[in-house]
């Protein structure tokens, strides 16, 4: 028996978290898996997991080996990826993290046509509004909603992404006069509490100088959805994102606010960790994704 089989058998069994939850997902017996995990230990001269009858863990030795590992089998499994690619269609699993936010909205639509153009490539779409560690968590790719940060990770824009301040017309009239974001401290404020500082708002002058607004009002909710029914409500101005206001925008019953003063270096971005050999199914699906987002501009 070759150490790949081995070591597949061993990150099977720590990433299902026992050794019958990992035969149940990979369709082989508890006691071949043993009989791989022990023949692996036997040659590495080291125990790479605690096995009890109610508990498993693994020992230290086991922990720096799965890292090491894990990142060593994916880049066998991209390098044959990038053999095949020209060969076979997609296979295998496609890891992504994207936030509740956008997978949620309309654009989320983009997923599932991906998945339906793509049906022998099985998707494991995790929807988080954190920022996830993609190597620790063992992610692909993610969709990111923001602006761009370095972070050691390889970014596509994927598409622009603004927010916007709004609010029904009704409302503007009624809490006049609205002519800076600084009038915004003193009206009803419908706080999103997924943004990073959510309870303060950022702008710019015209000579590019930033300054915040402090803003407060009736509710706060991690929801922009809630957000958007909430000001269509006429509770208070929101920050909404494009992409979930848009309607509501050209259809007319919500107003948007201080355009010229909005940030413009937001956007949406296909990050992903970098490898030598990038997964084909990652290099299609941010191209499926950036040709998506063109045709529905």
């Amino acid at each position: 028996m070759d150490t790949l089989t081995r070591i597949r058998a061993f990150i099977d069994v720590v990433e299902a978290e026992g050794f019958s939850a990992a035969a149940r997902k990979t369709g082989r017996s508890k006691a071949l898996l043993s009989k791989y995990v022990r023949e692996l230990e036997d040659e590495l001269g080291a125990l790479l997991l605690n096995r009890t009858t109610r508990q498993f863990s693994m020992t230290e030795a086991g922990h720096t080996y799965y890292r090491t590992a894990s990142d060593i089998l994916k880049e066998i499994d991209n390098l044959a990826d990038l053999v095949r690619e020209n060969n076979a269609q997609l296979k295998g699993r496609l890891r992504i993290s994207v936030p509740r936010t956008f997978v949620d909205a309309d654009v989320g639509q983009s997923l599932i046509d991906f998945a339906r153009e793509n049906p022998d490539l099985s998707l494991e779409i995790a929807a988080d509004d954190r920022f996830v560690d993609l190597i620790e968590e063992g992610f692909d790719v993610a969709v990111r909603v923001t602006k761009l940060e370095d972070s050691g990770m390889i970014a596509r824009k994927i598409a622009d992404f603004r927010t916007h301040i709004c609010a029904t017309a009704e409302f503007v009239e009624s809490h006049q006069p609205l002519e800076h974001p600084s009038d915004l401290a003193r009206v009803p404020f419908i706080v999103d509490t997924n943004a990073r500082s959510p309870t303060t708002l950022r702008f710019y002058n015209p000579d590019s100088s930033p300054f915040s607004v402090a803003v407060s009002g009736p509710i706060e909710v991690n929801s922009p959805h809630a957000t958007l029914r909430a000001a269509l409500s006429g509770l208070g101005v929101a920050a909404v994102p494009d992409f979930i206001a848009r309607k509501a925008i050209e259809e007319g019953t919500l107003v948007t606010l201080f355009n010229d003063y909005l940030p413009t270096d937001r956007g949406i971005y296909a990050v992903y960790p970098h490898r030598r050999y990038l997964p084909a199914k990652v290099r299609i699906f941010v191209d499926y994704l950036h040709n998506w987002f063109r045709r529905h501009a």
